[in-house]
């Protein structure tokens, strides 16, 4: 383990959850990192790194105020409304504390639109209620001068232990039948690379959006057949969901902040790290 580099505070909101787990272990060894947890755990509570945050009762400016980080990190999840009175509070104290915040964001910001994967610059539309939802947060962060935001879009995010891949693992114990959507198009990533990801982002001081997904796009029922072969199961119960008779594309593609090859994944490396 390298030295703890005193350059950053970082503060990871949301740090209990499965991305944000993933995110302080990658960076707790470089950096002076703290995170909040939402449940009352014994491990947390006796981490003088973790701070409790109920986002729908505690003022976020009281831990920001304790910790003075100079990157904050939002893996946050909970209550739409509470988490964008959150953000504003963040916005404010990163302009006057000259901060950066990481928002981790979705591919759900582009899903009114079908017939394409979606670019950095793409205009963001969404039907969906959590699309809206981070599409409102960007936009908060969007009128911020550059240098305070770098906005994460992630397409589906698989790993051994991701909440994805422990439900398919929960209905194949239950025999019940997986959801599969035959016509939509998606792109992938990994837990692991995301947070190599975030950290070189981090690194190498970057701002803007970034689009982290799989370079190659795939069928979202064919992927999810290939996991359940790289998981060994031979014969799963699948139900096929058509919400249209047409392609839909739900993907995230990188033409403008492209990562270092190094950096950079194909579905099949998801698929590697699954395999029993």
């Amino acid at each position: 383990m390298k030295g703890i580099n005193n350059k950053h505070r970082i503060l990871i909101l949301g740090a209990s959850g499965f991305l944000g787990q993933a995110l302080y272990k990658e960076l707790c060894g470089y950096f002076n990192t703290y995170g909040t947890y939402f449940v009352d755990n014994y491990a947390f509570s006796k981490n003088q790194h973790y701070f409790q945050y109920n986002i729908e009762e505690d003022d976020i400016f009281e831990i920001l105020d304790i910790v003075k980080p100079t990157i904050i990190i939002s893996a946050l999840r909970g209550n739409f409304s509470a988490q964008i009175i959150a953000h504003h509070h963040i916005t404010e104290y990163l302009v006057a504390n000259d901060s950066k915040l990481i928002f981790l964001s979705s591919a759900n910001v582009f899903d009114a639109y079908s017939k394409f994967p979606s670019y950095e610059d793409d205009k963001t539309l969404s039907h969906s209620m959590y699309g809206h939802f981070k599409i409102k947060i960007e936009n908060m962060l969007l009128r911020l001068p550059k240098q305070h935001y770098a906005i994460i879009r992630l397409p589906m995010v698989f790993g051994a232990y991701s909440p994805r891949v422990e439900e398919i693992k929960f209905f194949l114990k239950e025999k019940q039948p997986i959801e599969v959507f035959p016509n939509l198009i998606i792109n992938v990533t990994t837990d692991s690379k995301v947070t190599q990801q975030i950290h070189y982002i981090i690194n190498q001081n970057k701002s803007g959006i970034f689009h982290l997904g799989s370079e190659d796009l795939v069928h979202h029922d064919d992927f999810f057949k290939e996991i359940l072969n790289s998981l060994g199961v031979n014969k799963p119960i699948f139900k096929q969901v058509f919400t249209t008779n047409n392609d839909r594309y739900l993907a995230v593609l990188s033409s403008k902040n492209k990562l270092p090859d190094h950096l950079q994944l194909v579905s099949q490396d998801i698929l590697t790290d699954l395999e029993v």
